[in-house]
């Protein structure tokens, strides 16, 4: 039987900057954690304590990063447990969040629908901040700026993890130096082809980013209801094992040659 979002007690997690590596451990813990009704489901607004470029878990580390760049500009690389495309993050650039949900949430919805019906929350808080943005399948957040955000999605047992990265800002020419993605594309067109396909909010806000998670935040609070809550010492101990263990490796990392 499918739910309403309604039907759920929904929890916000938004705690001090955390390592690139704890942040995917975490996302693995929480998402375990909802899906055997351990916690609530869960809306974790993301703090990074470092630079980082995440590729998704199916994707090619050689064929998607520089890591001589990513190392020369101290830029740690990272893979999610979720699919999707490489992200770039700088701390203070770099609005991420991700959902931790029943799985009854997307019941019967195709992947397309419950990416679209997971995101409605995010594009009515950027139409109140005066941003036309829609959902572009598979997996982005666009406008007539540009792509504002891309998604990503991992079912773990009874439970869904939607996890997206917004562009408030972005230095595209590190971007470039350092994601593979797209160079050729990107060659015969210079940088600036590059910032209008990633377009950030701050240019087409003029907030402060915590003023535009803050809107985030108020939107899903009244649309879907939202209570503070904090990780509790056993997650957090979980996700630094986690962190170490996995998300720190090589072989994790280079899982997909």
């Amino acid at each position: 039987m499918r739910t309403e979002w309604r039907d759920h007690g929904w929890q916000l997690i938004h705690t001090t900057p955390q390592s690139p590596s704890l942040h995917m451990a975490l996302d693995d813990v929480l998402v375990h954690e909802v899906g055997a009704e351990h916690r609530p489901p869960t809306l974790r607004i993301w703090e990074w304590a470092s630079p980082a470029v995440v590729i998704g878990r199916f994707q090619s580390l050689r064929n998607e990063v520089d890591m001589e760049a990513a190392q020369r500009h101290g830029i740690e690389v990272v893979r999610r447990i979720s699919g999707g495309g490489a992200m770039f993050i700088e701390p203070g650039n770099t609005i991420t969040y991700s959902i931790c949900a029943p799985l009854s949430l997307i019941k019967g919805l195709s992947f397309q629908q419950a990416y679209a019906y997971m995101d409605e929350w995010v594009i009515e808080a950027l139409a109140t901040l005066g941003i036309k943005a829609w959902y572009q399948p598979l997996n982005d957040i666009t406008s007539e700026g540009g792509k504002i955000a891309g998604a990503a999605q991992a079912h773990r047992g009874g439970a869904v993890l939607h996890h997206v990265t917004m562009a408030y800002d972005i230095d595209a020419v590190k971007m470039l130096d350092v994601l593979r993605i797209g160079r050729e594309k990107l060659s015969d067109k210079g940088t600036t082809s590059a910032a209008k396909r990633v377009d950030p909010l701050r240019s087409q806000t003029g907030l402060p980013r915590e003023a535009v998670i803050e809107r985030m935040i108020d939107t899903f609070r009244q649309r879907h209801g939202l209570t503070d809550d904090v990780l509790r010492p056993d997650e957090l101990a979980r996700g630094e094992a986690l962190a170490g263990e996995r998300f720190s490796s090589e072989a994790w990392l280079a899982d997909v040659p």
